[in-house]
């Protein structure tokens, strides 16, 4: 089986490099010269590392594959993944993202939603939990997520006081924001509804110099 370590960010440069999302507990083993890596979307691989180097807290990657930015440009979205016999003995209390995706997510001992994803941060780890109001980023950590059931199915959250319902302000902020700026693209619109009445008007004889419609009308 096939485990994904890293997805790969923007262009970083002029010279081929990208920035990486880690996805493995241990980047400094995992992403030195000479590794390589399986790509998902195929067609982009295999990749073998050629550089390795931090700015800040984000991974820049370099490639032999890959010379300039137009094609690091092509890598965006893709992941790269190993197969699970080259990894590194796993911690008997951590986890892979494929052994999180999917999972249900209790709260009480009811469902709010379903892990998509987790992602892998310097600080610490989060899982992205979808929810009918939108994602929700969960620290991963003992006090915010103490049990994680593979075989069940399902992981179980305590999470701290008002994480999901700040999370569903934001979405409907988010959609508000989407709201008006609809309704600011509808000002023009509008502009075309009096001109298809104008128009309406011309046909009926009502109007002698008619009306042109607005641009967009038939959109």
């Amino acid at each position: 089986m096939k485990v994904r370590v890293a997805r790969i960010g923007k262009p970083h440069g002029i010279r081929g490099e990208v920035t990486v999302q880690i996805l493995t507990d241990a980047p400094e083993e995992r992403f030195v010269p000479g590794a390589a890596f399986d790509v998902d979307p195929a067609s982009h691989g295999p990749l073998t590392i050629r550089s390795a180097r931090w700015n800040k807290d984000i991974l820049v990657l370099g490639f032999d594959e890959v010379a300039d930015r137009n094609r690091a440009e092509e890598l965006r979205g893709s992941t790269l993944s190993v197969q699970t016999e080259e990894l590194e003995d796993a911690d008997d209390e951590g986890w892979y993202e494929h052994e999180l995706v999917g999972l249900e997510a209790r709260v009480d001992g009811h469902a709010v939603g379903t892990v998509s994803a987790l992602h892998v941060m310097p600080a610490q780890d989060l899982l992205v939990v979808d929810t009918p109001t939108g994602e929700v980023l969960v620290p991963f950590v003992d006090e915010i997520v103490p049990e994680v059931d593979v075989e069940g199915g399902f992981v179980t959250l305590v999470p701290p006081r008002g994480l999901f319902e700040l999370n569903a302000e934001a979405q409907a902020a988010d959609a508000a924001d989407d709201e008006a700026a609809g309704a600011d693209a509808a000002d023009g619109g509008g502009a075309a509804g009096a001109g298809g009445d104008t128009q309406d008007a011309v046909d009926d004889g009502a109007v002698a110099d008619g009306g042109n419609p607005a641009p967009g009308k038939d959109r």
